[in-house]
């Protein structure tokens, strides 16, 4: 992949990573806290994800659903053709 995949396809990821089981809830808040910190403007759905706790894998689901963009479907499949 040349260039990194942007937050909502990343969050997809991390959705089928949940659904799938190949992606811990722990996994996804450490991401959250990485993109609060890059981040210009925190949104909502970082801080909800970042605030839920590594057991309450729903919660976690529920707030990746909030992030806005497009996602770029060539990235996905590396991502998951990456991690699978």
């Amino acid at each position: 992949m040349s260039t990194t995949p942007n937050l909502r396809t990343l969050a997809e990821f991390y959705i089928r990573g949940l659904t799938e089981g190949f992606v811990t809830a722990a996994e996804v808040i450490a991401w959250a806290d990485e993109v609060i910190v890059a981040a210009a403007k925190t949104e909502d759905w970082m801080l909800d994800i970042s605030t839920a706790g590594p057991e309450d894998r729903m919660a976690v689901l529920h707030h990746l659903h909030a992030v806005q963009g497009t996602v770029d479907e060539a990235a996905l499949a590396a991502l998951l053709a990456a991690r699978k």
